[in-house]
């Protein structure tokens, strides 16, 4: 089947054990849904979040919200973990504390199995793998490129700042996280991520302004904890109509300049050439892709 990657500027986690959490979850304004089975969830109420996620995904999936399951980093849970989460409602599975390629590599041929066994087209869940170590950033090439099933990658800056023994600040995770960037481009996968923590959502504006900034890195949609956050991945995450039309002007006075015979353009008082065109094409790219339609975010 094909492999598009999906167009997610938010992704909104979700502790799976937490009934009220889950009955707003699709007014939360996110793009995906991240039911997590991981560290929101205490070891005593693993099995039971784990019994009823396939219903809660199926139960999201029919009200509109694409669905991400996050499963525990160890063996002997994440193989439970999957064999209750897959279900044609699971858009894909998100991975902690990657240490390497095989890991994905075992996690993708197991819901290949799954996939196979309930009738499921194979490679319809995707994987997002989470770098929070300084081990696994030194491995982040070999595990962008692991896997087709392997849609995006990011850096879980809580959990690397501890390993790396620095301050989860946008000073200290600026080289960390555009290693991700890299590493993701080169491999065809999406970027996830922002340069800055994870619990900023007191201070909006400045988490606004980490946002707009970690785009302009590179980032093309995160991970986050509040509904907040998610409102302003949506906006900040996305091309303005400013960029938008800038970018339509470019790609016409280059189209007028090469069926004259020319080479480079100018617009704008810039002038353009074959780089400029292309980034003015990914920002077209960007705002065609069918980002889920959601109901307007609760304000409760």
């Amino acid at each position: 089947m094909e492999h598009k990657l999906p167009p997610w500027r938010s992704l909104l986690f979700v502790p799976a054990n937490v009934p009220e959490y889950i009955d707003k979850a699709h007014l939360r304004g996110a793009d995906a849904i991240v039911l997590d089975l991981e560290d929101s969830v205490p070891p005593g109420e693993k099995a039971a979040a784990r019994e009823r996620v396939a219903s809660v995904a199926a139960t999201l999936s029919a009200r509109g919200v694409d669905v991400v399951v996050r499963i525990n980093a160890s063996l002997r849970l994440a193989a439970p973990d999957l064999e209750a989460l897959a279900s044609p409602a699971v858009h894909a599975v998100c991975v902690p504390k990657v240490n390497g390629a095989a890991q994905l590599q075992w996690i993708s041929e197991a819901l290949g199995e799954l996939e196979v066994e309930r009738g499921i087209p194979r490679g319809t869940i995707r994987l997002i793998a989470m770098i929070e170590s300084v081990a696994a950033l030194s491995r982040r090439e070999e595990i962008a490129k692991s896997t087709r099933r392997l849609a995006a990658m990011t850096l879980g800056t809580e959990d690397f700042a501890v390993s790396a023994g620095i301050a989860p600040e946008a000073d200290a995770l600026l080289h960390p996280c555009q290693q991700v960037v890299f590493a993701a481009r080169a491999a065809g996968i999406t970027p996830l991520g922002f340069v800055g923590s994870i619990a900023q959502y007191r201070d909006l504006e400045a988490f606004r302004a980490t946002i707009r900034r970690s785009r302009q890195l590179g980032f093309r949609g995160a991970l986050c904890i509040h509904p907040a956050q998610a409102a302003i991945m949506n906006e900040e995450f996305a091309p303005s109509e400013e960029e938008l039309s800038e970018a339509r002007g470019i790609i016409d006075a280059y189209e007028q300049a090469l069926a004259a015979g020319r080479g480079s353009a100018e617009y704008n008082g810039r002038m353009l050439d074959a780089p400029v065109v292309a980034r003015a094409k990914e920002v077209l790219a960007s705002a065609a892709d069918e980002v889920p339609q959601r109901p307007p975010a609760a304000t409760d």
